[in-house]
């Protein structure tokens, strides 16, 4: 049992995932969508502008293919990348101020990889770092925590079990002294933790949805699709202690973070292979649903067992995203369908203020700085608009090549992965 101690520590050390709009400085990106896990930047100033000749500090060619986005600290930018098979699943660290290559290593050696949609990539998930370590996972087939001064690897496993179907994409998280994991497969479906320091596994929590009636709600009960998840947990603070918010096939769920015990859940069973992380929006919860007439879902959290019925407030079922996350800010949510319909959603009544199409594809997440929100599309350009009831669109940019990877930020510079390269942007 974990001790009221070990509890109140964990509630101060995380107080600042709250519900409130938080800001950070931004001297490191530690994880996915950044230190709070929701695309904010508090840099003081970021371009406005760029090109392939226009406030690149500098631009990196990664060999491979992967689909990670890079995270930030003390100095050095982390990512992974993979062979086209999945054979060799690698590490790399550049310098954060030269892009040297600091170091580019195969962690993992696979014989037979498993099957990856060739819209994903062989290392999809994003790396976390945290007190000097860099923990890198790859899904079922391999997950390692190295030392991010040295680069030696402390800790390998690979004896996690999970077909991941489609290919992994959920990034890990840090909780106090916990790695924790999303599996959501065709085979198991199932939400870990890992004792940082070791690998050790400290608690494994089974989805409490029953797939097996699945056709009984006029769905496929065999079909992997809809056991799969992509989505990256999140933990704040509700109701005076921290839940791991953590959406996987069919619902999302809220556990205690150091025991794996299940608080609540939602049950959508409305679209399938959630892709986006949880956007804590005030004291609510909004998360998409997933692929296939997906939703947006707005949900009061809190209860016990299946809310479904008492706490979703409501259901937005126009221009939903199916891969980027959510932006939230001031009583509203912002979003990039992945065809290039934007949307301002008021969090009140589920309504949109706007939509409007910008044209392109998108998988990045995008990202709130000071009243301007960047989106990032698949051919390269990155449109920002005012963070505004009123749609604007301020600036467009360009690189040759297209996003699958969310943007970092760093001092007043973005770190952008491209399909084939790093690039450090900032003012000349």
């Amino acid at each position: 049992m974990v001790s009221r101690v070990r509890l109140t520590i964990a509630l101060v050390c995380f107080g600042i995932a709250s519900f409130s709009h938080i800001i950070f400085a931004q001297a490191s990106w530690p994880q996915f969508r950044g230190p709070s896990g929701q695309g904010y930047s508090a840099a003081d100033k970021l371009p406005d502008s760029w090109s392939e000749t226009e406030n690149v500090q500098w631009k990196v060619p990664i060999h491979g293919r992967g689909w990670s986005s890079p995270v930030v600290a003390d100095q050095r930018v982390w990512l992974t990348t993979a062979t086209e098979d999945g054979r060799q699943l690698s590490a790399i660290c550049l310098d954060v101020v030269t892009g040297e290559m600091l170091f580019d290593s195969i962690l993992f050696t696979v014989e037979e990889p498993q099957f990856a949609h060739k819209f994903n990539s062989y290392a999809s998930p994003t790396p976390v770092l945290d007190g000097g370590k860099a923990y890198i996972t790859f899904g079922s087939e391999g997950t390692a925590c190295l030392d991010a001064n040295t680069f030696e690897v402390l800790w390998r496993r690979t004896d996690i079990e999970c077909n991941h179907f489609r290919g992994a994409g959920s990034s890990p998280i840090v909780f106090g002294g916990l790695l924790i994991m999303n599996f959501d497969g065709s085979d198991h479906q199932f939400v870990t933790a890992l004792d940082k320091l070791t690998g050790r596994t400290v608690w494994h929590t089974k989805r409490s949805i029953d797939f097996q009636d699945l056709n009984e709600k006029g769905l496929p009960d065999r079909d992997g699709d809809w056991r799969k998840g992509f989505s990256t947990p999140h933990i704040t603070n509700t109701g005076g202690r921290p839940a791991l918010l953590s959406i996987g096939s069919m619902g999302l769920y809220a556990y205690e973070p150091l025991t794996g015990r299940e608080l609540w859940r939602v049950e959508s069973r409305v679209g399938h292979s959630a892709s986006t992380r949880p956007t804590i929006a005030g004291d609510r919860i909004v998360y998409c649903t997933g692929f296939s007439k997906g939703e947006l879902w707005c949900v009061n959290p809190g209860g016990v067992g299946n809310v479904s019925d008492s706490h979703v407030l409501w259901k937005l079922k126009r221009s939903v995203p199916n891969k980027p996350s959510l932006i939230y800010d001031s009583n509203t949510i912002f979003m990039i369908h992945d065809g290039g319909v934007a949307s301002c959603v008021d969090i009140e009544s589920g309504k949109p203020v706007w939509q409007e199409r910008i044209g392109g594809n998108y998988s990045a997440s995008p990202l709130l700085h000071r009243g301007t929100i960047y989106f990032f599309s698949e051919e390269g350009k990155t449109t920002l608009i005012d963070a505004s009831r009123e749609f604007a669109i301020k600036s467009v940019s360009h690189l040759d090549d297209g996003f699958m990877a969310s943007p970092a930020v760093v001092d007043s510079s973005l770190i952008l992965r491209s399909k084939t390269s790093v690039y450090r942007i900032g003012k000349d």
